[in-house]
C-alpha cells in the first residue's frame, strides 16, 4: 500500500492541481506547435496527460501521479467533473457516437441530426467547467463498420463543439491504426484536433505509423495496457492465454517508456486502461485493481513512470506457475475427477507474508466485442486436497469441458498478484 507518502515531485504536481481546483469558470486548453513539436497547454502551461481510463479510485489516481481521467460518455458528467475538480484532475469528456455494429444507421439523416443536437445539449452546460480538458468525439466508431459517413457525422459534431466551446480541443478515437481511417479522418473530419488511438501490443509502433499514414498533428494513446485477448497465443481448444500481473507490469513499463514518453514531439499523453475492474474475457485481464480493490504490480509501474519513484510497499511478483508440471502454453488436459497440482513460484519484494486464494471457473462463453459488457461465469465449488507455500492440490471437475483456475496472491498491504491457467477436462487425457 502506498498512501500517502508523497515524493516532492508529486507533491508539487498536486499543489499545481489544487491551484486549478480553486478556479471557477473555464480554463483554456489549446494546442501549439513550435519547431515541429506539439504541446498541449492548459491555462497557458504545458500539460502532459497522465491519464486513467475510468472513474473509480480517484483518490489513488491523484495520489499516484495521474492528472486526468477519461469517460466514454457524458453520463453523470456533472458529478464526474466535480469529483475530478476536487482532486485537481481534468476530464476527457467522451461523447458516445452511435456505432454501426450496434445498429446506428448513418444513412438515416434524422438519427444523425438528433445525435448532433443531443450532443449540443451536452456541450452547453459543461463547456465552462474548470475540470474539462477536451471532448472525445466517438470511440472506435471504425470497429466492424462499412459506412464511411460516420466520419462526416463526427466532423459535424466536432465543428459544432468548436462553435459552442472555443476553449477545448476535440479528439476522436480509433481501434488501433489503419491508413484508411487516418486518411478518412483527415479528409472528412478536419475539425478533429487530436488523433486518439486505443492500442495494446502494437503501442510501440503508433507514433511512426501515424506519420507514415499522413497524420502530422498531435495524438494520444487513449487506451493502453496488457496484451489484448485477441493478440495472445491460444490453447489447443482456442481460448486465449492471459499474462500474469507481473508480465503485465513489464509490458506497461516498456510501453510507457519506449512508446508514450518516447515521442515528445507528437504524443501529448495517454489514458491507461482500465482504472478499475471489469469482466472482459476474464475478470482480471484489463483492470489494474481486483474486484476487492486490491492493487496489482501494474500499479507499482504506473506510480513509477508518473512520478519517478517506486511505492514504499510493492506488490507480490510471480516468476512461474504450472499445473501438473505444465505451463499454460502447453494446453493442459486432465481426466474427470483427477487430482491436479498447481505450483507457483512467487515472492514479495518487501518480504511480506503471502497468502494464496484460488477460484475455479468454467471458461467464459459470453465473449463480446469493443468492450461491451460481459457476464462473469459463476465460480464453482471444488475440493482442495492440500494447500501450502504456493502449492495446491485439487480435484478436477467431473464434467468434461474447458475451465480456468485463477490464482490470487496477497501481501496483506492491499497489493496482490494474479495468474490463471486454462485446462480441459477430457476422458482422452
Amino acid at each position: 500500500m502506498r498512501i500517502l507518502s508523497l515524493p516532492l515531485t508529486l507533491l508539487l504536481l498536486l499543489l499545481t492541481g489544487l491551484s486549478y481546483a480553486q478556479q471557477e469558470g473555464p480554463i483554456k486548453v489549446e494546442l501549439v506547435q513550435e519547431n515541429g513539436k506539439w504541446t498541449l497547454l492548459r491555462g497557458g502551461e504545458p500539460y502532459f496527460v497522465r491519464g486513467v481510463g475510468g472513474q473509480d479510485y480517484l483518490d489513488q489516481a491523484a495520489a499516484y501521479g495521474a492528472n486526468s481521467l477519461r469517460t466514454w460518455s457524458p453520463d453523470n458528467a456533472q458529478f464526474v467533473l466535480d469529483e475530478a475538480h476536487k482532486r485537481g484532475m481534468t476530464v476527457l469528456m467522451g461523447l458516445w457516437v452511435g456505432q454501426e455494429r450496434q445498429g446506428f444507421d448513418y444513412d438515416d439523416p434524422k438519427a444523425v441530426k438528433a445525435q448532433l443536437e443531443g450532443f449540443r445539449e451536452v456541450v452547453g452546460p459543461f463547456k465552462d467547467h474548470p475540470a474539462l480538458l477536451m471532448w472525445g468525439v466517438g470511440n472506435e466508431a471504425d470497429l466492424f463498420y462499412e459506412n464511411f459517413k460516420v466520419w462526416n457525422a463526427i466532423e459535424d459534431i466536432a465543428a459544432m463543439i468548436h462553435e459552442e466551446d472555443p476553449n477545448h480541443p476535440t479528439m476522436t478515437v480509433t481501434a488501433g491504426l489503419d491508413v484508411a481511417e487516418v486518411q478518412l479522418i483527415k479528409s472528412r473530419a478536419p475539425s478533429i484536433d487530436i488523433y486518439g488511438v486505443n492500442t495494446y501490443a502494437g503501442l510501440l509502433g503508433v507514433g511512426k505509423e501515424l506519420q507514415q499514414f499522413g497524420w502530422d498533428g498531435p495524438y494520444m494513446i487513449t487506451e493502453w495496457g496488457p496484451n489484448g485477448h485477441w493478440e495472445v497465443p491460444k490453447t489447443a481448444w482456442n481460448v486465449p492465454l492471459e499474462q500474469t500481473s507481473s508480465e503485465k507490469a513489464d509490458s506497461y513499463k516498456l510501453r510507457y517508456e519506449k512508446g508514450i514518453a518516447n515521442d515528445p514531439d507528437h504524443c501529448i499523453g495517454s489514458y491507461v486502461f482500465l482504472w478499475g475492474q471489469k469482466q472482459e474475457t476474464t475478470g482480471t485481464w484489463y483492470g489494474v485493481f481486483l474486484a476487492d480493490g486490491s492493487e496489482t504490480e501494474v500499479m507499482d509501474v504506473l506510480e513509477y513512470v508518473w512520478t519517478g519513484e517506486w511505492p514504499a510497499n510493492r506488490a507480490p511478483h510471480i516468476n512461474t506457475y504450472t499445473m501438473n508440471g505444465a505451463t499454460a502454453a502447453s494446453s493442459v488436459y486432465t481426466r474427470p475427477g483427477s487430482i491436479c497440482t498447481i505450483d507457483i513460484d512467487a515472492y514479495d519484494p518487501d518480504k511480506d507474508q503471502l497468502t494464496y486464494k484460488f477460484e475455479l471457473l468454467p471458461e467464459s462463453t459470453d465473449i463480446r466485442s469493443g468492450g461491451d459488457a460481459e457476464a462473469k461465469p459463476e465460480a464453482m465449488d471444488f475440493k482442495i486436497i492440500r494447500s501450502a507455500n504456493g502449492e495446491m492440490e485439487f480435484r478436477a471437475p467431473t464434467k468434461k469441458g474447458p475451465y480456468r483456475m485463477f490464482i490470487y496472491i496477497y501481501d496483506g498491504n492491499n497489493n496482490a498478484a494474479t495468474a490463471n491457467i486454462p485446462f480441459f477436462v477430457s476422458e482422452d487425457s
